[in-house]
Parts: structure tokens; C-alpha cells; sequence
């Protein structure tokens, strides 16, 4: 984002970006347990922030990782390993998500044990030596990727490799398939400050 405050701590509409990402979680269901994944040297800052927000909602918290995939073990190593049920895995600086795509998500988990939310490509996409490519064939990837609490847990206890760019290619790299559910336009990855514009419009809806 180029400024000294991480982008996960940037206002939009004079709310910290994670607060409300949080409280998308929570309008979603009361009782979800949450693990917030931080890195340790931001802690204290998040929690002044959480004091001058008043902000309650409860969670735990874990330091984040040298990668995704190791910021994702420590948030594991919180579940219990007996522990059944659904676990989802959601970028911090998606404030959007729609609480159906989170609904849906979780439910779908339930059945396929692997479910990630998708839209689809609206773009012409172009490959950079082959030229145009059937955009009909690719989805663009969002979160929360949603799975069996012991799937995601055996399937990173895997070594670490490069190619393991989100969650769903850490499940897959250990065998199990990954069903795509419908995402929302609005869930975009906050990462420039044309995202930030785009945000506060979408505050004010």
C-alpha cells in the first residue's frame, strides 16, 4: 500500500479495515470461534487500536508466519487436534465478504470437506506469449476457504513448497479435490490505494 500503517489497520469510513472484517464474521454467527493471525510486532498496535474502537468481539490470537502457510499452522495449532468440525481461512483485508458467500462457504465445507468462493472472470485474459486464452475456463479465487478442521490440519502438517499460494493448493498438494461455491463482486483484496477508493464507496452503500 506504500504507507508506513499496515493496510490491515487502514479506515475506511474511520473503521480499521480488520475490525470490520471481523465483525462480517460475527454477523454471520455469534458463537464462531475466531483465531486472529498476527504478525507479533503489530500485536500492541492492534491492541490500541481495539481500545480506541471499543472494539469487543472476541478471538484468539496467534503470531503470524515467516509465509501464509506458516501463519496458517499457528492459527491450527489453537484448534484442538480432536476438534471436529468446519474451519475457515480468510484474508484479513477482505472487509466485503458477503455473510451469504461465508453461510455458504461453511455449509458447503460440511459435505465436500474442501470448498473455496469463485467468481468468474470478466476481463479478456491474455497470456503473456500465447496471446488471448478462453476465460471461460478460470475463476478468480477469493475467501474464506472453508474445510474439515482435520483435513486442513493433516494437510499442513506437509513440508512447505513455493507453489503453496492459499489454502486450497496446500489441500490439493495432499490429494483432496476442492469444490468451488459462488463468491461476491464486492470481496476484493484490499492491496493498492485505488482499492482503498473503491473500499470507502463500498462503506457507504
Amino acid at each position: 500500500m506504500g504507507g508506513d500503517v499496515p493496510k490491515q489497520f487502514m479506515p475506511i469510513g474511520g473503521v480499521p479495515v480488520l475490525m470490520r472484517t471481523l465483525q462480517r464474521f460475527r454477523e454471520y454467527s455469534e458463537t464462531l470461534k475466531i483465531i486472529l493471525v498476527l504478525p507479533h510486532e503489530q500485536q500492541d498496535y492492534w491492541r490500541t487500536l481495539r481500545q480506541e474502537h471499543h472494539f469487543d468481539v472476541p478471538y484468539q490470537l496467534a503470531d503470524g508466519g515467516a509465509t501464509r502457510f506458516h501463519s496458517v499452522q499457528n492459527g491450527l495449532q489453537l484448534i484442538p487436534d480432536d476438534e471436529q468440525g468446519v474451519v475457515g481461512v480468510h484474508d484479513g483485508v477482505r472487509p466485503f465478504v458477503g455473510v451469504d458467500v461465508i453461510a455458504r462457504c461453511y455449509e458447503a465445507a460440511r459435505t465436500h470437506g474442501a470448498v473455496i468462493p469463485v467468481m468468474p472472470v470478466v476481463e479478456t485474459l491474455r497470456h503473456v506469449e500465447k496471446g488471448n486464452v478462453y476465460r471461460a475456463d478460470y475463476r478468480l479465487v477469493q475467501t474464506p476457504q472453508t474445510f474439515s478442521i482435520q483435513l486442513l490440519k493433516e494437510a499442513n502438517r506437509q513440508p512447505y513448497r513455493e507453489s503453496f499460494t492459499d489454502d486450497a493448493s496446500v489441500v490439493e498438494a495432499y490429494g483432496h479435490a476442492v469444490t468451488m461455491v459462488e463468491g461476491n463482486r464486492e470481496n476484493i483484496k484490499l492491496t493498492t490505494p485505488f482499492d482503498m477508493l473503491v473500499a470507502e464507496c463500498l462503506s457507504n452503500r
